[in-house]
């Protein structure tokens, strides 16, 4: 059984920032995996799609898949993701049921979410806030930061948390 951390929340709430955080204070390895991760490497080229929304349910089918594959195969992996489709957190419910999760949710305010999309000048404006109008709706973390908490702290409270004992995510609820 593989521990998979996911990272989930809008554009630019720092989950990256976070992955390296906690990979940088683990004793252990983790994997981490992004979509940006693939297109950042050349791996996947979104405007090589000549009709990207008919491409994008294969894609994120492949991209699910890959995850779980690692996780049965026995890496531990910290995940970033959105849930912003219909049917993508019902799918991942299915492919990491046998292992153990941490579902994370990362809420920054509006303000702190927009100088960080400004900051990085890599995002089209207005994405994070696009993301973080619906990306939490009905969904039930085990752990949710809103920005306040300094990274290093948040990084050592989810290792902490992680290997302590606790009931299962609320991730499959």
């Amino acid at each position: 059984m593989a521990r998979i951390l996911f990272l989930h929340g809008p554009s630019s709430s720092g989950k990256s920032t976070l992955a390296a955080a906690i990979r940088a204070k683990s004793a252990t390895p983790f994997l981490h995996l992004s979509i940006d991760h693939l297109r950042d490497s050349g791996a996947w080229r979104p405007d090589a799609y000549a009709d990207w929304p008919a491409a994008r349910p294969a894609f994120f089918d492949g991209f699910h898949r890959m995850l779980a594959g690692f996780a049965d195969a026995g890496c531990d992996l910290i995940v970033e993701h959105i849930l912003d489709t219909l049917g993508w957190h019902t799918q991942l419910q299915t492919l990491f049921a046998p292992h153990d999760v941490l579902f994370v949710g990362l809420a920054p305010s509006f303000s702190a979410l927009t100088q960080r999309e400004a900051a990085r000048g890599n995002r089209p404006i207005g994405s994070a806030a696009r993301d973080a109008a619906h990306v939490h709706d009905g969904l039930h973390y085990d752990l949710t930061f809103d920005g306040s908490t300094p990274v290093e702290d948040m990084a050592q409270l989810l290792l902490t948390h992680l290997d302590g004992p606790r009931p299962r995510s609320r991730f499959f609820s």
